[in-house]
């Protein structure tokens, strides 16, 4: 998966907005309900992107194990992995990841605004 084909599934989320807010580390942010679900660094690292989404922590560990593009975020949390496009996590996987990213923040919102993101 390329940074347009991300960005493309990040905006497959009902709601979901894109903003740089953090312009001097070029990095782009996507929320959903004002909360990010998911961001990449517009600079590659060694050549390869990767986007940073939020995840269920049992299955953090699961994916950890499994895929080598999978690990954790700087932060050493299992609520955030570190994906790297173009590895070994297939694309399909991706954009399953990033749903589950969004359907964790939604999820963890209050009653009121779960209500309201369910009438968009």
């Amino acid at each position: 998966m390329n940074i347009e084909e991300l960005r493309d599934n990040c905006f497959a989320i009902k709601g979901c907005t894109e903003s740089t807010p953090f312009i001097d580390h070029n990095i782009l942010v996507f929320k959903v309900m004002e909360k990010m679900f998911a961001y990449i660094s517009l600079a590659p690292k060694d050549g390869r992107f990767r986007v940073y989404l939020k995840c269920d922590p049992d299955r953090s560990v699961e994916l950890r194990e499994r895929y080598c593009g999978i690990t954790d975020s700087e932060w050493k949390s299992l609520l955030w992995n570190k994906v790297y496009l173009e590895s070994d996590v297939p694309d399909k996987l991706i954009a399953e990841l990033i749903i589950h990213s969004a359907d964790e923040v939604i999820k963890k919102l209050p009653k009121k605004k779960r209500e309201e993101y369910s009438n968009l």
